[in-house]
């Protein structure tokens, strides 16, 4: 059985969303953020980093070895890829389009929801209000041109999903990112191109069971 530990609506709905297109059976498990359960020794043994999501695969072992324990969203994406060949979430193996696929997992990763994260916790990078409020605002700034990119590749290839014709797991990660910026002067919603991807992601069983399960409320986007 593969346990996802999350919490509404962060990070780990990327891999809940993952979960649910692929359609093999998990149990959530919530890391209450509010006790800081993710600070907590048992999740630390888990997570050192003390982030959220943790997948554990007790499927994915040798007999009398112990259950895989993954961290780091994109790892978690394609591990479960991978091993679930069938959901074909991912390009042929070798092919430049999976290439390109790593490529726009990784972008998600480490240049999108590294410069989005700032915006949600700017005290660890500004000591007062008014250093957070500039935090804040420089996210957001560097976020926009970003979200350009994306607008800029759903018109390129002009495709209902953000690979072209193909749903794979880049679409799960770059909706969460781009969910996140609903709060935003001009989120993601707002973007010619992105606006129907998004409302085509809302339209899938999969999103709605995750975000039904998670009890999460609107605006979704």
């Amino acid at each position: 059985m593969i346990q996802l530990h999350y919490s509404p609506g962060n990070a780990s709905l990327i891999v809940h969303l993952v979960l649910e297109e692929i359609g093999v059976p998990f149990e959530l498990k919530l890391v209450d953020r509010a006790r800081s359960a993710h600070k907590s020794a048992p999740y630390l043994a888990l997570n050192p980093n003390g982030l959220i999501p943790v997948l554990v695969d007790d499927g994915a072992r040798a007999a009398g070895a112990v259950p895989l324990v993954l961290y780091e969203s994109a790892a978690i994406c394609l591990h479960l890829a991978d091993t679930n060949p069938a959901a074909a979430l991912l390009p042929a193996l070798g092919s430049a389009d999976r290439a390109h696929a790593y490529k726009w997992l990784v972008w998600c990763a480490s240049t999108l929801q590294s410069t989005i994260n700032p915006y949600f916790y700017p005290e660890r990078w500004a000591a007062d209000d008014a250093g957070t409020a500039v935090v804040r605002s420089l996210a957001e700034a560097k976020v926009a041109p970003m979200l350009d990119q994306i607008d800029a590749e759903l018109a390129r290839h002009g495709g209902p999903w953000f690979l072209g014709e193909r749903f794979s797991v880049v679409d799960p990660y770059a909706f969460v990112l781009c969910r996140w910026t609903r709060g935003f002067a001009r989120p993601a919603r707002e973007l010619a191109h992105i606006k129907p991807w998004l409302d085509r992601m809302l339209a899938r069983p999969a999103v709605q069971r995750a975000f039904a399960s998670e009890k999460l409320s609107a605006p979704f986007v």
